[in-house]
């Protein structure tokens, strides 16, 4: 069923980058725990940066999906929920 709502696109931006937190753990832990790992984020604004740059790159893979099968307005929802995890980004990065 194809489904070209832009709220499902928002939802898939949204918790996409979360499951991509989990992937850049498994791959940078370096032997810590998962919960030292979300601490680290917590105190340390620029380390909490780049693992949102780096989580958020796993909405290139539904953007690209729904781009391909016309289905503009979900991956417009995509595209918007990247957008505002950027500007979080930014904040993280120079303002706090």
């Amino acid at each position: 069923m194809k489904r070209n709502v832009s709220f499902l696109g928002l939802v898939l931006g949204l918790l996409l980058p979360l499951v991509g937190i989990f992937i850049v753990y498994l791959v940078m832990s370096r032997g810590s725990s998962f919960s030292t790992f979300l601490n680290t984020m917590k105190t340390d604004f620029d380390a909490a940066a780049l693992i949102l740059s780096l989580s958020i790159l796993i909405n290139i893979i539904p953007f690209i999906y729904y781009t391909n099968r016309r289905l503009d307005l979900t991956a417009r929802g995509i595209l918007i929920a990247t957008m505002l995890y950027a500007v979080l980004i930014v904040l993280l990065k120079f303002v706090w």
